[in-house]
């Protein structure tokens, strides 16, 4: 049983799309075909969570409910320093 998935690039969501081998860590590797893309190679599935939009999402959701920096590594099974580089990319509103 064969199942197809359609690859976009994340980037400019192009369907021009080829596969580019595999990474050092055995995921599959694309590379898009549209020459205005910035990137040219990309994997679907990201080998760090640290990456994610979501994961990013909930360390601001997280940082704003109380948590600590090391609590949110912890819970998110990513580097602190990961936690503390993202939340300095946030500007929240100051009130005064």
């Amino acid at each position: 049983m064969t199942v197809l998935v359609a690859v976009r690039c994340p980037h400019c969501q192009s369907s021009e799309v080829v596969r580019h081998g595999k990474s050092t860590n055995g995921k599959q590797r694309f590379r898009c075909l549209e020459p205005e893309c910035p990137y040219q190679t990309f994997s679907l599935n990201s080998a760090y969570p640290g990456r994610n939009r979501e994961v990013k999402q909930q360390i601001v959701e997280m940082t704003l409910n109380g948590s600590g920096v090391r609590d949110i590594a912890r819970v998110l099974r990513i580097s602190t320093s990961t936690v503390i580089r993202e939340l300095k990319k946030t500007r929240l509103p100051q009130t005064r």
